[in-house]
């Protein structure tokens, strides 16, 4: 071979194609999927195949798993220990497996989640109905193929007397493939292969009279015959599985829920660590305590509940966000003919029917040539003994064996077979009553032979066996069926007031965005003085609500963030809040404008109406803010980069408009005018703007009313003004000028507040001076005045913000 030929220029993606595609078809072979015909992973199968050889079977004592394990790696399967050893447990785990397959001594893991002792600790054997998965295979009834070092055979499927893949169930993954086929009673599923049997083309519908749907070990309830009829129809659906549970009254007016069924694969110790997390957070405050009774018994969770909660509705909550239900997803993929296939439950049904007619054939074979074997030397025998002295005569003048086996067959036509059996003979055997028996074992042999070979000849005998040994194995092993079927799938439907005491406190925002909600107790105790707060910050919000009720929170980036009541930390008045950021995340400089709360979203012709510098505006229905995800911020306005939302207010069908400028321009119009968009819409334009210019006012009036404003300038400049000087309009215009351009330091509007003669207008400086103006002690002013100064920008510094309140009583 010259230096040449030694490399092959071949492109990356062909040969990263090519070995990931053989290394695909091994895995899914070889690993991960189940044969079709006996349901097993070709680990298990050498582990079963192992422990028969060795003799370790229901009717020994126990062995030491370690020893299995060993022989399995050194014989069979040339994998890790503790790959082979996780199988073998599974296969013995009563809570995995609907009929163990395997019987262990010692710790085999729990429904915790706890791992086995290690192998060189527990014993193991296989279990009575295992030995039927094995029965026969010694009579050639299923292929061998050399082991991985050639020096032993194994089976490439198991006889399996029982379809233990629709009895035990199957779930793996392998490269592209996954499968979840679920445990099944051995009763129903054995007397679905019977009608399948007798009826070759049974509908689904047919065999689920016989065949009601999957049989978990851990029992629990099914929910949707219509997702298993799927699945048995496509061999993909889904059912819901939910823990068996009953509410037990306790003394007091109290209630607990026992749970004494949990879904399978759900690990306990973690829902119940789950479930007491829910309570420790105080997201489900109705529950007292929660317990694992489990004992030898059985399984048996009790939570406590406190008093006057309803139990059904804590139920109800716990389906809904725990592992107390869960979703089964059937993929039903097997081996089938060498490849992987979806499995439908007629197709399953006849692979195995298949599979069992192959077995019982080759079985019929083997023991038709064994009994023929037999009766051609019970033949010789007899022919032997009715001629007795002369054989003896012809042995005792022979040589040897050799020479008197020859001899016998050319004087008196023996065959060889014969000849041996003769000679081998032993002396007692030459009484005279041996005839008889040998006359009764040839009627045998007969009948026997008659027997195998009309099985061999007629499809309608060997079906007859193949019954007669699944309805033995029926009698032998069935159990009653553990999981409840139920037809429909239940709606839960979860109602705040079972997870949330209603209860009234008082919720407070800041405007640097410290959140909290407050008992009534301390907020009384402090008489609503004392607010802890940081010295720069202000009071954005401040209402009694309930914890039932929700807030909405907007923020300049135009997004808002959804927030339960009951989930605001509980913080005295006199502490600071939690900052929203440790709630919801939210962006960087990304503060809060305005906050409401609401006691519900169905308010018909409730709008929120949102606002940007750049004047865009919008209005959104209330009942679309309402969500059931909310760990994160929503958008509620399409903000453009660089603009942002300046306002959030909510609005009725009747109102008007009035949007004011920096630069002192105005207009007003109905809200009719503002038509109504989905919640994450970029909004329209509300009133033309020139460059450097933007909105600083959106105030809604109410249609009828004389209303006033309260304009704020930058220059300390403070003006009362009737919103009938601008004149109704429509949307998007420039409008009107509301104060009088100046030549030198013009005024630019720094606030707008809508405020009537029973409130005052508070003005707060970067230097922290408050001025309060009393708004009726303003005198009205002319859509061309410019107010008069009411704050001294030199020494007091610039206008940090203005807000209004209601003047105290005197």
């Amino acid at each position: 071979m010259s230096s040449t030929e030694k490399f092959q220029d071949l492109p990356l993606e062909e040969v990263m194609g090519d070995r990931f595609g053989r290394y695909s078809k091994y895995i899914i072979q070889d690993r991960a999927l189940p044969d079709a015909r006996d349901g097993l992973k070709p680990v298990q199968r050498r582990i079963l195949f192992a422990m028969y050889t060795e003799g370790n079977t229901n009717d020994k004592p126990f062995r030491k798993s370690a020893k299995t394990v060993g022989n399995v790696i050194g014989n069979y399967h040339p994998h890790g220990d503790s790959s082979v050893y996780e199988a073998m447990v599974r296969m013995s785990q009563d809570w995995k497996a609907r009929h163990m397959l395997i019987e262990m001594h010692g710790n085999n893991g729990s429904v915790d989640g706890d791992p086995p002792a290690a192998m060189r600790y527990t014993e193991a054997r296989l279990s009575a109905i295992a030995a039927e998965m094995l029965r026969d295979i010694g009579k050639k009834t299923v292929e061998f193929v050399p082991n991985f070092d050639d020096q032993d055979m194994e089976p490439t499927v198991l006889p399996a007397r029982f379809p233990n893949l629709l009895v035990n169930g199957s779930t793996g993954i392998s490269a592209g493939y996954a499968t979840d086929i679920p445990p099944h009673a051995l009763d129903e599923v054995l007397d679905a292969v019977l009608m399948r049997l007798d009826q070759p083309n049974s509908t689904v519908d047919e065999l689920m009279t016989v065949i009601k749907g999957p049989d978990f070990p851990t029992g629990g309830i099914i929910q949707g015959v219509d997702g298993i009829k799927k699945a048995y129809e496509t061999g993909r659906g889904k059912i819901i599985v939910r823990a068996q549970a009953a509410i037990e009254p306790l003394k007091g007016g109290k209630e607990q829920i026992v749970i004494t069924e949990l879904p399978y694969d759900v690990n306990k110790a973690n829902l119940v660590k789950k479930i007491d997390e829910q309570r420790v957070d105080k997201r489900l405050e109705g529950i007292a305590e929660i317990r694992d009774e489990s004992d030898r018994t059985g399984l048996r969770v009790v939570i406590e509940l406190k008093k006057d909660v309803p139990a059904q509705g804590i139920l109800n909550y716990l389906f809904k966000t725990t592992d107390l239900q869960v979703a089964y997803n059937f993929n039903m993929i097997a081996i089938h003919n060498r490849r992987p296939t979806m499995m439908t439950l007629p197709l399953l049904l006849d692979a195995y029917i298949a599979h069992q007619k192959e077995v019982v054939t080759n079985r019929s074979i083997y023991d038709l040539q064994k009994a023929k074997d037999r009766s051609h030397i019970v033949d010789g025998l007899i022919k032997a003994l009715s001629i007795l002295d002369e054989v003896i005569a012809t042995i005792r003048s022979s040589n040897d064996k050799r020479d008197a086996k020859t001899n016998l067959q050319v004087k008196f036509d023996f065959t060889e077979v014969q000849s041996e059996a003769i000679v081998s003979l032993q002396l007692y055997r030459l009484t005279n009553t041996d005839i008889t028996e040998l006359r009764r074992e040839q009627d045998e042999l007969n009948a026997l032979i008659a027997k195998l070979e009309g099985i061999l000849h007629s499809g309608a005998k060997l079906v007859r066996v193949i019954k007669q040994e699944l309805l033995d194995i029926k009698k032998r092993f069935s159990e009653p069926r553990r999981s409840k079927i139920e037809q429909e799938i239940e709606e839960i439907k979860i109602t705040l007031d079972v997870l949330v005491p209603s209860e009234d406190v008082v919720v407070t925002v800041t405007k640097d965005g410290y959140i909290k909600r407050t008992s009534t107790r301390s907020h009384a105790a402090s008489n609503g003085q004392d607010f802890a707060m940081k010295d720069s910050d202000y009071l954005l919000y401040e209402a009694t609500l309930n914890t039932q009720h929700h807030l909405l929170l907007f923020t300049n980036r135009g997004n808002y963030i959804y927030q339960p009541v009951h989930e605001l930390p509980d913080i005295r008045w006199k502490d600071l809040g939690q900052h929203i950021s440790s709630i919801v995340p939210t962006g960087e400089d990304e503060t809060i404008i305005a906050v409401y709360g609401f006691d519900s979203f169905e308010q018909p012709n409730i709008y929120i109406l949102t606002a940007t510098k750049e004047g865009q505006i919008k209005r959104s229905p209330l009942p679309d803010y309402a969500v059931t995800r909310y760990s994160k911020p929503i958008k509620t306005m399409n903000v453009k980069s660089g603009d942002e939302m300046i306002m959030a207010d909510i609005v009725s069908d009747e109102a008007e408009l009035l949007l004011i400028t920096d630069t002192a321009y105005a207009i007003r119009f109905p809200i009719e005018e503002l038509p109504v968009t989905g919640v994450k819409t970029g909004g329209v334009k509300g009133i033309t703007l020139k460059d450097g210019e933007v909105l600083v006012g959106v105030t809604i009036l109410k249609p009828s009313d004389t209303e006033y404003v309260v304009i704020v300038t930058q220059r300390g400049a403070v003006k009362k003004m009737n919103v009938a000087e601008v004149d109704m309009a429509s949307r998007a215009k420039r409008g009107l000028k509301v104060l009088t351009e100046l030549k030198a330091n013009p005024h630019r509007i720094v606030a707008v507040v809508k405020a009537s003669d029973q409130e005052q207008v508070i003005v707060e400086t970067e230097k922290g001076v408050k001025e309060i103006i009393d708004v009726k002690g303003l005198t009205r002013a002319d859509r061309h005045s410019n107010g008069s100064f009411k704050i001294d920008i030199a020494t007091d510094g610039t206008i940090s913000h203005v807000m209004k309140m209601k003047k105290e009583e005197e």
